[in-house]
């Protein structure tokens, strides 16, 4: 186990710097700082202001600022990680996107599962006129103004993903994901109290507390294991005095973990996928092939011909409402009902990838519809038209269409054949 470092206090980054404000009596900060600030101590002995937000509040904005005044701390930490930071500084990124590689690599779902999340955090940023993660560009703004060190202390968004998914079981996934597509459809709206609620300790345990019980094995990696990376790398940054700026879901468990052994290069790894899913994705078709010759021996060829037709059929035709659910070309469609019955028979294939690929060809994103996702993504018409996420839900509802299909029309031939 790799412990906290505790290095060495940088005297160019901890000497006074001559445009600090005069010192306020402690009864003035008391009075202006903002109230989920925290002054803890570090391994080493030095300050850590730790100052819990929410990502959609104007009012973590302003304690931000508020904060940065009253402070002047030596280095800022935010809850970003490079490729978040990215993003932010160029908010034109979604040009770079390659839809056709995202669907060679298998990435689909945990794109679409990072839309919808955006998505959900962008249309209550709008409500709420603030842009979301507001009060993080407000940290990386503040440490340019301070000349101080702004450390990125997130772990890689994609590590936390992958790790999330791998985490899950199928139908874990599949209750995840019709969820986040759900949540789309939602349109209660959020006011800016009950954002600020959602800062308060009971709220928030309560809040995180329904999440574990729904879904106990995103709340690992999603939350717990950040609470640890971004406790390791707050303890780490340079300076006397260290502001970290994090959502108030990771203050409880950054502040227990401070000082405790941390395996950071752990954290930071992809776990092997489980060999069960590349089991299954075998058996079931040798099984399905199997019970497909064994009613040609007890039955004869039209017991035979009667099993793979209700393949076909039912294979195809849910991979293809699942296609057509997402509003997909009626070549896509078309493809979808061809492709399933095949592919589920080929680990090496999914219906979704072919019908994605087909529906990417056939309506190609263009990069107007790039620059355009960020804003689409905020409403459900918006996310069913715009050609990316379109192609997206294709992958996903026909995949699980045929995943669908597959369990059915097996379990129906089982059922005339044994």
């Amino acid at each position: 186990m790799n412990q906290i470092p505790r290095p060495e206090a940088d005297a160019s980054v901890a000497a006074p710097r001559s445009d600090a404000p005069a010192p306020q009596t402690g009864a003035e900060q008391q009075r202006r700082l903002p109230a989920t600030l925290e002054e803890l101590r570090l391994p080493d002995g030095r300050t850590l202001y730790l100052l819990g937000t929410a990502h959609v509040s104007q009012a973590s904005v302003d304690d931000v600022r508020a904060a940065c005044d009253l402070l002047r701390p030596d280095s800022i930490c935010v809850e970003l990680c490079a490729a978040r930071h990215r993003n932010i500084q160029d908010p034109a990124a979604w040009k770079q996107l390659d839809i056709f590689k995202v669907l060679r690599e298998g990435n689909a779902p945990l794109l679409l599962s990072s839309l919808v999340m955006t998505a959900f955090q962008r249309r209550i940023a709008r409500e709420l006129g603030v842009q979301p993660g507001a009060e993080m560009i407000e940290g990386i703004r503040q440490a340019e103004a301070l000349a101080v060190p702004l450390v990125l202390a997130d772990r890689d968004i994609q590590v936390t993903l992958r790790r999330t998914w791998r985490n899950l079981g199928f139908w874990s996934r599949l209750k995840l994901l019709s969820q986040l597509i759900g949540s789309v459809f939602v349109s209660e709206s959020i006011s800016a109290e009950d954002v600020e609620r959602l800062k308060q300790g009971a709220e928030l345990e309560g809040m995180l507390a329904e999440m574990a019980k729904a879904f106990p094995q995103v709340k690992k990696p999603l939350i717990d294991e950040r609470d640890a990376y971004l406790a390791h790398e707050i303890a780490a940054a340079p300076g006397e005095s260290v502001l970290a700026i994090v959502g108030a879901g990771h203050a409880p468990g950054i502040r227990r973990l401070l000082g405790e052994p941390i395996d950071i290069e752990a954290l930071q790894r992809v776990p092997p996928a489980s060999p069960w899913p590349k089991i299954l994705q075998w058996a079931i078709p040798i099984a399905i092939i199997g019970l497909l010759v064994y009613g040609f021996f007890r039955g004869g060829l039209e017991e035979s011909l009667a099993s793979a037709g209700l393949w076909v059929l039912i294979n195809g035709l849910l991979a293809a409402i699942g296609a057509a659910a997402a509003l997909g070309h009626p070549l896509t469609v078309i493809s979808a009902f061809v492709a399933a019955p095949l592919t589920s028979l080929n680990p090496m294939i999914a219906a979704g990838w072919v019908s994605g690929l087909v529906q990417a060809w056939v309506k190609r994103p263009r990069v107007d519809d790039l620059e355009q996702l960020p804003e689409d993504i905020t409403t459900v018409s918006g996310f069913w038209r715009n050609p990316v996420s379109r192609v997206l839900l294709v992958v996903v509802l026909s995949n699980v269409g045929s995943m669908l299909g597959t369990f059915l029309a097996g379990t129906l031939i089982a059922a005339r054949t044994l």
